[in-house]
């Protein structure tokens, strides 16, 4: 028995994504942030790195995102199949993303971590977009309680 839920829940929190895709050796898979965009999956990439070259050799991929609380007996799956697509870097929907995680002050944002690791105007950065083919929930969080007492979560 699973009860459905609305994916805006789980998609505007700062949760890792899994990013799966295709390479000659086998699947890969990737942890990464996102934004959620009209409808649309957003994550970085680097013009040389791993998971845009794969992309753009096969776009086929996965995204699954979980939130899983084991004390409150929370357990929600997201899952978007479908094609990405590799695009220039958009440094305000990059800013929009790092918000997400590191908060809506950006002069309380590390700056080694924003000139070396989540460089902005990087002219070699990249937005790697999804428009989902397919989104499927899982709301499976009654594995403490049972489904009585599991949803709504108290969050």
């Amino acid at each position: 028995m699973s009860q459905s839920f609305d994916p805006e829940t789980i998609l505007s929190r700062p949760l890792m994504a899994n990013l799966a895709t295709i390479s000659d050796a086998g699947p890969r898979n990737a942890p990464v942030w996102f934004i959620w965009e009209d409808a649309t999956f957003w994550t970085l990439g680097g013009r040389t790195g791993s998971s845009v070259r794969r992309l753009e050799a096969d776009p086929r991929c996965a995204v699954e995102i979980v939130d899983f609380d084991n004390a409150a007996g929370i357990l929600l799956h997201i899952g978007l199949r479908g094609s990405a697509r590799v695009e220039a870097m958009d440094p305000a929907r990059f800013r929009r993303l790092l918000a997400k995680y590191l908060g809506p002050d950006a002069t309380s944002w590390n700056p080694w971590f924003i000139e070396n690791i989540a460089a902005i105007d990087d002219p070699d950065g990249r937005m790697i977009r999804r428009v989902p083919e397919t989104i499927f929930t899982n709301n499976v969080s009654f594995f403490r309680t049972g489904p009585d007492l599991a949803w709504p979560p108290a969050r």
